[in-house]
């Protein structure tokens, strides 16, 4: 052990001599004897040795500082950037320890990991919602608290534990209602798009319904069509869609009411706006969207519904609408109404009154509804008119013999394809049925089917809908269709 600690000593006066003769030499060359003792160094440091008092250790870290001094000692020559003098560890070493390592595979070979990309929707829209998002959560409509009645607040709800409770129970269902949403938002913006005067009614129903068909990603009775495309035309207000055949077209004085809807697993969204393309209907537009958005406004849990009738019919009728030199007063329609919502079923008993009066029923948690207003130039009534396109199965009839065996199968197929849900003359026609008429009116006679025809003020006068679906969450009232243009 003594030897070795004099040969340590030795190495370290000589390696100490070299230094000061490279510096006197310019720090650049570095002769080939240091290199050896360098190296000789190395295979000693290298052989197991006891070691007593940490000699071995010390003279290592000796040659280190000095090996290290020498370095920095170097003048920078013009090939080595500033950066690499301090440390020995360059700017671009730094950068290369950072570099991050491909993985591999269980093979050796280099895996890429390719970043998900998010869809985009196409023009005309062709992408399901589901696609657009596939985490399965949806976007959530306009939430707002719910009124206050008879002088309670009722922020306390949007905190409470067990309302949330409540909420995350039925999570599920709000989600397919907004998946059905969202898909109604995008179709519409679609047709609002290209809707203009000169375009058939037909075409603009089946371009709205195969773009809605692609969106919600149709499949039987688990998502699809809520409804036929209503697109009732000035005095015709609510259930009209044109039957194969009907070759009414668009103009420019018209007004004309969008009413279509989506489902997921029975959840509907019923929703409709007005399109007018001259502006001298603008007030008449004006009224009904405030009504409805005062209906909506005035809505939520232990509300009274003639409240809400009574609300709507006062800001409506603060509206008038100048045509042709003569002034009228925006009307309800008093026998329309707004309802209640429910799984495969659009009125599920519950209605929401647009004028003063109707029913003293309070709103309940977890109810849905379609809040809808109508306003006319004519006498603020409906009756029915012009040829049906609209049908739809009662929801509570039970067995009914038929004696006939068209109807069976008509039947049959309406079971199949749209339960309890509308449907319309051109949706049969699609699924391949012919000369089903009289098997059709076989089923309303049974009571089975009940026809809806179209629903018309006076001759001459124009009427204009908004509507929306909303939520009664525990916590909130949720806006669910919602949207940037209304």
């Amino acid at each position: 052990m003594a030897d070795q600690a004099e040969d340590v000593t030795v190495l370290e006066e000589s390696l100490k001599a070299d230094e000061n003769e490279i510096l006197a030499n310019g720090g650049v060359v570095e002769n080939e004897e240091v290199k050896k003792k360098k190296k000789k160094k190395k295979k000693k440091k290298d052989k197991p040795v006891e070691s007593q008092g940490g000699g071995e250790d010390e003279s290592q870290d000796i040659t280190e500082q000095l090996e290290k001094q020498t370095l920095d000692d170097k003048p920078n020559d013009g090939n080595v950037p500033d950066g690499e003098k301090e440390g020995g560890d360059t700017e671009v070493a730094k950068k290369k320890k950072k570099k991050k390592k491909k993985k591999t595979g269980a093979g050796g070979g280099v895996v890429v990991v390719a970043e998900p990309v998010q869809k985009q929707q196409t023009d005309p829209p062709t992408i399901p919602i589901s696609e657009l998002f596939p985490s399965g959560d949806f976007p959530k409509g306009e939430e707002v608290e719910h009124p206050a009645v008879d002088g309670r607040t009722a922020a306390w709800r949007i905190t409470a534990e067990e309302k949330r409770a409540m909420e995350r129970m039925n999570e599920d269902v709000y989600n397919d209602l907004r998946q059905a949403a969202e898909a109604h938002r995008q179709v519409r913006k679609y047709v609002q798009g290209f809707i203009k005067p000169g375009l058939k009614m037909i075409d603009i129903c089946e371009r709205l319904e195969t773009a809605s068909r692609k969106l919600i990603n149709e499949n039987g009775m688990e998502a699809g069509l809520a409804f036929p495309t209503g697109c009732s035309i000035n005095h015709c207000a609510a259930h009209y869609t044109p039957n194969n055949g009907d070759n009414t077209v668009l103009k420019y004085d018209d007004v004309c009411k969008i009413d279509f809807g989506t489902h997921i697993n029975g959840r509907i969204i019923d929703c409709a706006f007005t399109v007018a393309f001259n502006p001298k209907y603008d007030n008449l537009l004006a009224a009904v969207k405030d009504a409805t958005n005062t209906g909506i406004r005035e809505a939520g849990i232990d509300v009274r519904l003639c409240d809400i009738g009574e609300r709507i019919q006062e800001v409506m009728e603060s509206y008038e609408v100048e045509l042709n030199g003569k002034t009228y007063q925006v009307k309800p329609i008093r026998n329309l109404n707004g309802h209640s919502i429910g799984p495969y079923r659009i009125h599920a008993g519950k209605t929401v009154p647009i004028v003063k009066g109707g029913e003293q029923t309070r709103m309940e948690e977890n109810e849905f509804f379609a809040i809808e207003t109508f306003g006319s130039t004519g006498k603020g009534s409906v009756h029915d008119d012009m040829e049906t396109s609209h049908y739809m199965k009662n929801f509570d009839v039970g067995h009914v013999p038929l004696r006939l065996a068209r109807a069976k199968g008509l039947l049959g197929t309406i079971n199949k394809h749209f339960g309890t849900l509308a449907f319309c003359r051109r949706w049969l026609d699609r699924l391949g049925e012919t000369k089903y008429l009289m098997a059709l009116k076989s089923l309303g006679d049974a009571g089975i089917i009940q026809p809806y025809p179209p629903l018309c003020d006076v001759r001459g006068s124009y009427t204009a809908q908004y509507e929306h679906t909303i939520m009664m969450r525990p916590t909130c009232k949720e806006v669910v269709s919602r949207g940037d243009d209304y």
